[in-house]
């Protein structure tokens, strides 16, 4: 009799709790609406900027001006959906462009990773490599690409070495500046225990330094990755001879000859390229780190 009283008290006790409240649900409810936040935001800015658009090239830029800037449906129409209009204009040769500048700027960000990664791993090993290198890596950093191009078309013969030089030159940085910071970052006690056990450099390094920096490793291989694109562009518009060659150069045409739906069209698909780019990195640090690191956000 008792036990069947305790019974009902306890469904009693769990009907009168409310769905909202339940503990459950409290972790689908929040999954639900981190869903629809990461898909309405970007949504709604897309929705304005169009908006914005529409209103910047039909309303607010003076008449004679409104070529340089065709509507989206215009753009749409010349830019994407024709697919060729003889040697330059449709779709076509932007197409073909682009995938000239995404070898090089492949190329380029594979060369820089490689030679940044090891640069940066002598100089978290070596002290006197740190204090040797690092003055000029910011010096690199400051100096205006632009100015020495005339400098870089002097000195190396071929405009496919030409254009991977300038990848590299604009990429290089930041892979070297966050792999030395996550390398040096280790808290001291872990150096301590590897000492301890009489561990060597190169089993420090291996099994502890790198995967503590791989958060920053990653951070840089993104922003590399991103930089990496610019510079392609970069060296598209600087270093080419007769033909089209690159993204860049097809973009420098469209603006000479005032063909404002495929320059937006060409600028549009560049960005697409860098934003892919910088995806498929943050994609790799999630599938390197996992969610073990502080700065993986709690879903």
């Amino acid at each position: 009799m008792n036990a069947s009283n305790s019974i009902k008290v306890t469904n009693t006790v769990d009907q009168s709790v409310p769905p909202s409240l339940r503990v459950d649900d409290a972790p689908r409810e929040t999954s639900e609406r981190n869903l629809v936040s990461d898909f309405a935001g970007p949504i709604v800015v897309f929705i304005l900027f169009i908006g914005f658009w529409y209103l910047l090239s039909t309303r607010l830029l003076p008449p004679q001006k409104r070529f340089l800037l065709p509507t989206p449906h215009r753009v749409v129409q010349e830019g994407f959906l024709t697919w060729s209009v003889g040697e330059q204009r449709g779709l076509k040769p932007i197409l073909r462009s682009l995938w000239d500048s995404i070898k090089i700027a492949v190329i380029g960000l594979f060369i820089t990773i490689l030679i940044g990664t090891t640069l940066a791993t002598l100089m978290a090993t070596r002290r006197w490599m740190e204090r040797a290198t690092w003055p000029y890596l910011v010096a690199l950093q400051s100096a205006p690409i632009l100015a020495m191009t005339p400098l870089i078309r002097a000195l190396i013969d071929g405009i496919t070495l030409q254009r991977i030089l300038v990848v590299v030159l604009i990429a290089f940085f930041p892979i070297v500046n966050n792999t030395l910071f996550g390398l040096l970052s280790v808290d001291k006690s872990q150096h301590e225990l590897f000492t301890l056990h009489g561990a060597s450099k190169f089993t420090r390094l291996r099994k502890l330094q790198f995967p503590a920096a791989m958060p920053n490793i990653f951070v840089g291989l993104r922003i590399s990755a991103g930089l990496s694109v610019i510079g392609a562009v970069v060296g598209d518009f600087y270093f080419r001879q007769g033909g089209v060659v690159g993204i860049g150069a097809q973009i420098d045409i469209y603006r000479g000859r005032l063909w404002g739906a495929e320059l937006i069209a060409a600028i549009i698909l560049a960005s697409v390229f860098g934003l892919v780019v910088f995806i498929l990195f943050g994609l790799l640090s999630k599938v390197a780190i996992g969610k073990w690191h502080t700065t993986t956000r709690g879903r």
